[in-house]
This record gives structure tokens, sequence and C-alpha cells, in this order.
């Protein structure tokens, strides 16, 4: 496994977010992490990156112990982040923000080849400021950002969310190209549609607990996954 979250809880301002979390993502592997709005997906992403405080539990990474380790050495080891709310950098240009991210000035034209070849659409925009880009074109702007990172796992959040129909096809074609490259992918998102398409793996987060974990087969046929993501 290239990624081992063990039993973790989280709290943040005396509330329990997470409880017991336990989940991992395989070499190669894509892994769908479903729940509804503040069911504790996006703090088990941020506490995989170092982002929020682990008051119990381990986090694994390539057989390391990253638990409570700085979110710039987390980035470095290998992990890539792309957030649900893109903080792209608004008045630089889109070659730019992805620069910025590269560690070795020497590898700027192989990273942007690769990163340009998955997204495409990027290319043709590479001179244009970010602050005008689309918010499709700023999702796959954050995550061409974090592949500049020469990641061996992405993290990805909600990376759909108010996407149109055509936009989230050819991000569908951009994951499954970063998947042939090797790298795992972990997605946190609150629509069980996109799972037939993308997902290794499902596990179903609700009130900070894993409750479900099973194929996509599987989790399109519970109707208990079904009842807890229409909310009851």
């Amino acid at each position: 496994m290239i990624l081992e979250v063990k039993s973790v809880h989280v709290e943040l301002n005396g509330v329990r977010i997470l409880r017991g979390v336990s989940l991992s993502v395989g070499r190669g592997e894509i892994v769908m992490l479903i729940g509804r709005n503040g069911a504790g997906k996006t703090t088990t992403i941020k506490s995989i990156m170092g982002l929020v405080p682990v008051k119990s539990g381990r986090i694994v990474f390539d057989g390391r112990d990253i638990t409570g380790m700085k979110t710039h050495k987390i980035a470095r080891m290998g992990i890539g982040y792309a957030p649900e709310d893109r903080r792209v950098f608004a008045d630089l240009t889109v070659e730019e923000n992805i620069e910025i991210a590269i560690g070795n000035p020497s590898e700027r034209d192989e990273i942007l080849r690769e990163v340009y070849t998955i997204f495409p659409d990027l290319k043709r925009l590479a001179s244009r400021r970010s602050g005008y880009l689309s918010g499709g074109e700023q999702k796959m702007l954050a995550i061409a950002r974090a592949l500049a990172l020469k990641p061996k796992l992405l993290l990805l959040d909600e990376p759909f969310e108010g996407l149109a129909p055509l936009v989230v096809r050819r991000l569908y074609e951009s994951i499954w190209k970063i998947r042939e490259k090797g790298i795992s992918i972990l997605i946190a998102e609150s629509n069980i549609t996109h799972v037939p398409k993308l997902a290794d793996r499902v596990y179903v987060i609700e009130r900070g607990e894993i409750v479900f974990e099973g194929s996509p087969e599987e989790t399109l046929k519970s109707e208990r996954v079904l009842k807890i993501l229409r909310g009851y």
C-alpha cells in the first residue's frame, strides 16, 4: 500500500470530527472517499497532508509514518494535493502557477511537457492569467500544479463540483492518464455518480466514521450507502 490511514481521530475546537478513520490506497489505485457535505471527507484529506492535527492514530505513506509531519515535508515526500477551493494565484499565468511547484528547475521543460500532455487545454491557456480561467480550468490547473511535484500519490478534494458535464468528461480522461503513469489517487467526492467511471475501491464516510468499504459495484447496489447519501 502507498497510503495507510490507521484509526485516525481528529478534534477541532473541542469537536470530534474524525472518529477512528481507517483507509488505504494501493499503488496505482484510484480510491474514492464518498460522503455528504460535512461528513469528514475534507478533514480526512487535510489530516493526510498535515493541515489539521491528528489527535490519535497513524498515517503511513510509502512505508514511513508521516503523522504530525509538516505539510511542506509531506509534499516533498511525494503527495500532491488539489484542494476543493483550487487556490490558484489569480495574478500569475497558468504556466507560472505550475512552475511554482517545480522543485528542480532543470526538470521544468520535462514536467511542463508531461502536465500539458495530461491537460492539453492548459497548454492552450499557458500565458493566460489564472484569474480569467473558468472554474473547470482552475480545477485542472490546481491538479496540474500538484502534478508538478512529481507525486507518488495525488489527493483530490471534490474535483468535479460545479463542473459542466463536458468538463467532467475531460477531467475523467485526465485522471485516467494520471493513473496510467502509476500515480495513486485518493478522491474525496459527494456525488456517487462518478464512482463507476473512476474508482477501483470505495469508502463511505458518515459523521466522521468509515461506514462502508467495497467495490464500485457493491457501493452502487448498497441500499445502506444510498440511504446515507440521500440523508436517510
